[in-house]
């Protein structure tokens, strides 16, 4: 199923499809290569936006929850997936233990848990949950939206390792961001993996770092398909130590926004897109301290601050952030029944397990469908799974559409993989 685009099937970004589909062999080459050279992250989701003049990326999540949300059709996939990965990680594997988030009590979440435990025994593992909550000292149902439950246990730590009463695991997968910082528990776990690393924690993790690097990826990629980068790249700014409370800071962001804004306008201008452009104020890290604000001209970045305090329309409580993102909007024009969609890719290891649209019937095009009123469509796979089709011309095929999409996706993971990387604390140290 590939849901109508409120644009004609024509111009840029079927010429994109039909370029991916005829460089096939070249991307995986591609692929292939860069992932002798780079170790991706364990799991992974990207938000993708189909703008019908381009194809971006705009938020890639490293502890990605809403496996629930994928269809069944893909479990197999996402097994398979899952034994490549822990097969190159320790491949005796026997015990997983997942650390799962410590504020959520959302029925909706525990049966995401509970599709990454199938996921996971299905790929030979003995699974279950661990709790880093002190508070939690004996184990607790958690309830599943059809009926049953998970199990979520107290972990313990002994001699440097963590796990559960009779339980010892040697690999911990970590789904949660890590919101607060690393916990004292999960520090100085040197004896079993930990996935994702702690560094990859949302108060850790830079959003202008992965986004810099994900445009040095794009650009990479675009050189060998020959086309240009901005067709699958957000143009993104950073405001690092901004406070509200002092006018430089106001006029620095002001400034950035008015920039970015006749960038966009050029590219505009060179493609022919009539659309008006616009940019987002986003958070630097993954904590959501910021909500995001969406701006056609740097004069309304004035109003935002006037009424900000009133509405709630660009921060809560503080007025210090540590980093705030100037980035290119990227409308969507995808449509299931008439309802604003966009895309969302999941990743693990290096491939492609599956995904879902995150649909909205009340938002914008050019709005964040994050928000209450949201709902969820599985990617539909036709006969014949994900693989593409050909020859069928651009916009004709579910499964070459699909196939666009995980493109954009795994270069999202691979700049995640080059980030990582990047700010790994040892690294320096394995030499």
């Amino acid at each position: 199923m590939v849901p109508h685009l409120a644009t004609a099937l024509k111009g840029p970004i079927n010429e994109l499809e039909q370029r991916l589909l005829e460089s096939m062999p070249a991307i995986e080459r591609w692929f292939r290569l860069e992932w002798m050279e780079h170790t991706p992250a364990f799991y992974c989701s990207v938000d993708v936006r189909n703008a019908g003049y381009k194809l971006s990326p705009v938020e890639t999540g490293l502890f990605p929850d809403g496996f629930n949300n994928l269809a069944p059709e893909v479990t197999p996939l996402a097994v398979q997936a899952a034994m490549a990965a822990i097969e190159k990680i320790c491949p005796e594997a026997k015990n997983l233990l997942i650390i799962p988030e410590a504020s959520s009590r959302k029925a909706v979440y525990h049966e995401s848990l509970s599709r990454l435990i199938t996921i996971f025994n299905q790929a030979g593992l003995n699974v279950r949950l661990g709790s880093l909550d002190a508070a939690i000292k004996a184990p607790v149902k958690l309830p599943l939206p059809e009926g049953g439950h998970l199990l979520l246990e107290p972990v313990l730590r002994q001699r440097g390792r963590l796990g559960l009463k009779d339980f010892d695991p040697c690999t911990l997968l970590l789904n949660t961001p890590l919101n607060e910082g690393v916990p004292a528990t999960l520090k100085s776990v040197h004896q079993q993996y930990l996935l994702p690393p702690l560094h990859a924690g949302a108060a850790v993790r830079r959003m202008s770092r992965h986004f810099a690097t994900y445009e040095e990826v794009a650009k990479k990629f675009a050189k060998l398909l020959g086309m240009d980068p901005w067709l699958i790249h957000p143009m993104t700014v950073s405001c690092p130590e901004v406070d509200l409370r002092r006018p430089q800071d106001i006029e620095r962001i002001r400034s950035q926004v008015d920039a970015l804004l006749t960038k966009i306008r050029r590219k505009h201008k060179e493609y022919g897109i009539a659309d008006k452009p616009f940019v987002v104020l986003k958070p630097g890290d993954d904590r959501r301290l910021l909500r995001t604000v969406r701006l056609r001209d740097a004069k309304e970045f004035d109003a935002v601050l006037m009424h900000s305090a009133e509405h709630g329309a660009l921060h809560s409580m503080a007025v210090q952030v540590d980093e705030v993102l100037v980035q290119e909007g990227v409308p969507t024009f995808e449509r299931i029944n008439e309802a604003v969609a966009e895309p969302v890719v999941y990743m693990m290891d290096r491939y492609v397990v599956g995904g879902y649209y995150r649909v909205h019937a009340e938002a914008a095009s050019e709005e964040s469908l994050m928000t209450t009123g949201m709902s969820y469509v599985p990617l539909a796979f036709e006969s014949g799974g994900s693989l593409t089709r050909a020859p069928q011309k651009a916009g004709a095929s579910g499964p070459n559409r699909f196939y666009m999409y995980g493109v954009i996706a795994r270069l999202a993971m691979l700049a995640s993989s080059y980030e990582l990387e990047a700010t790994d604390p040892d690294a320096d140290t394995e030499d």
